[in-house]
């Protein structure tokens, strides 16, 4: 197993390696992004002066991702790459070595006001002492360790905003020339997620407070729940690699029945199984699914981090005022 995964890795290498001279008469500035929400931040930054290539796709689980070849050639080749950081993107160390990219890497999570991860506190001690930006530990295995901070802060719109200015930092660095189209760039998108934000606290705080607690499938809603008022509760922790034990789910069930839960989800990364064997046994109608680490496709109604945004929100609100 191990020497399958280490022979991957050296072919990957081998293959990025041979991609860097092939790409390097295009003129646009190549950028990757790690997940398809920081992809949409990016073309919003960028404009028509980058070409940009999202790791993880539509409705991807970066959780659990495994990278293809073509992830480690895209790496190599690029001038920028955008990550979440927090040890969200738990394939990122591998194909960062893998790809021998010069590209800066640049955690978008930078400057976040962060939440602590209560599940990794009770786990195992944790050595990082660099304020939760370093990359997660791995096993020889490829496993991924979950760090101190919940890394889903893109789930405050205010948040986004630090994002799309980290962004616009990093494209300055990479590309002198366009400087001053990213900055406008940045600025046109952040008065579209200003406005944003107060369409969502408008509408959360029309919920009366017995409508507020609603369930999902894992925990990637903390920051959501702390910028606009509502309480998450999940079976799962804040990645979807850990699975919930019979004791975590009968312990939810509980909880939802004494807190009185208005709504539960399903997620469109995550297995809906669970969801519905709760949904059962607290009589809870489904009241549809949220995204949350990934958009959706071109056809679906989270195709932007926007429309995702406000899908949620009128989601959460129909169902727990409907319940």
């Amino acid at each position: 197993m191990i020497r399958r995964h280490l022979l991957g890795l050296a072919a990957l290498g081998i293959l990025a390696a041979a991609s860097n001279q092939a790409s390097a008469t295009d003129q646009h500035l190549k950028v990757v992004a790690s997940f398809s929400i920081i992809a949409d931040f990016a073309k919003n930054v960028g404009g028509d002066r980058i070409g940009i290539t999202s790791l993880v796709g539509p409705n991807g689980d970066a959780h659990v991702y495994e990278p293809k070849p073509a992830d480690a050639i895209a790496v190599g080749a690029a001038d920028v790459v955008l990550v979440n950081g927090l040890q969200f993107e738990g394939f990122l160390r591998r194909l960062v070595e893998a790809s021998g990219t010069t590209a800066a890497v640049v955690e978008l999570t930078k400057g976040v006001e962060l939440l602590r991860n209560a599940e990794e506190d009770h786990q195992h001690d944790h050595d990082d002492t660099t304020g939760g930006h370093e990359h997660g530990h791995e096993d020889a295995h490829g496993h991924h360790h979950h760090g101190e901070f919940d890394p889903h802060a893109w789930q405050s719109v205010p948040n986004a905003e630090i994002y799309v200015a980290n962004i616009a930092d990093a494209f300055c660095a990479a590309d002198a020339a366009g400087c001053d189209a990213y900055r406008a760039n940045a600025q046109a998108y952040g008065e579209q997620l200003k406005a944003l934000d107060v369409e969502i606290r408008a509408a959360m705080a029309e919920l009366p407070e017995d409508k507020r607690t609603v369930i999902t499938s894992h925990d990637a809603f903390g920051y959501f729940k702390h910028e606009y008022g509502l309480t998450f509760l999940a079976p799962e922790g804040v990645s979807t690699e850990s699975e919930a034990s019979a004791a975590d789910v009968a312990a939810l069930i509980r909880q939802i029945k004494e807190d009185k839960a208005s709504a539960i989800f399903m997620e469109n990364i995550a297995n809906s199984k669970l969801i519905e064997q709760i949904a059962r046994e607290t009589g809870l109608t489904i009241g549809g699914e949220l995204y949350s680490d990934a958009l959706s496709d071109h056809s679906g109604p989270a195709a932007t981090y926007i429309d995702m945004m406000r899908y949620n929100m009128t989601t959460i609100k129909g169902a727990s005022l409907g319940s």
